[in-house]
């Protein structure tokens, strides 16, 4: 009876060590599955983030001055609208001409958007203007270059002209020729014609317009 007891012993402690062997083979072999896994979804999860990464939208810069609360340069997404940009601007001011803006005009990277006032619309005729750096456009045409009816027989001075003198350019009406005369007294005088470009409101268009009749 005792060996029969012995023996039986012997037999549950092999039973018990493979049934040990089994559960911890299959424990291990689920911790591996788990690690497994979870090693496999960080993986697409880095993945996900890297490929939106690359999709994320570029950036472009915009210069945007006239008559908009906050005149400046500003970030914008790419395939931005001029409406997202006037927005980003604080908006138009109480006196902006905002009858020919294109508010669905695309915008691309460098570009100068000038709102006119009313002011200037009705003295000078004035488009609203979208500037790049290769040229000047609007959003129907660019400035004609046509003289729109003032005197240009004979060159004027822009380090010394008056405001009247000045406004006898073409596309130069009292507000423009009125931030001419500050400018000098802000910045001094003129080094070159083509330093008018710097007033606000007289881009490359306006300046091929009048450079043949300025002087320094």
């Amino acid at each position: 009876m005792k060996y029969i007891n012995k023996k039986t012993k012997i037999l549950l402690i092999i039973l018990i060590s493979i049934i040990a062997i089994a559960v911890g083979y299959y424990t291990y072999k689920n911790e591996k599955e788990s690690q497994n896994f979870i090693e496999q979804q960080n993986l697409e999860i880095e993945e996900n983030k890297q490929e939106e990464s690359s999709k994320e939208t570029e950036k472009i810069i915009v210069h945007v001055s006239g008559a908009v609360q906050n005149e400046g340069v500003i970030e914008l997404e790419e395939n931005s609208r001029i409406a997202d940009a006037i927005e980003k601007a604080g908006g138009f001011r109480e006196d902006a001409y905002t009858k020919d803006v294109n508010l669905a005009y695309k915008l691309e990277d460098g570009m100068k958007i000038y709102i006119p006032t009313m002011e200037e619309k009705e003295n000078e005729k004035t488009n609203v203007i979208v500037e790049s750096n290769i040229e000047t456009e609007n959003n129907n045409s660019s400035y004609s270059n046509a003289s729109d009816g003032k005197n240009t027989n004979s060159k004027v001075n822009i380090n010394t002209a008056s405001k009247e003198e000045l406004d006898t350019l073409p596309g130069i009406g009292p507000s423009t020729a009125e931030k001419i005369i500050n400018y000098r007294k802000e910045n001094g005088k003129f080094k070159s014609i083509e330093g008018i470009k710097d007033v606000s409101g007289i881009g490359d268009s306006k300046y091929e317009n009048i450079k043949d009749m300025i002087e320094i």
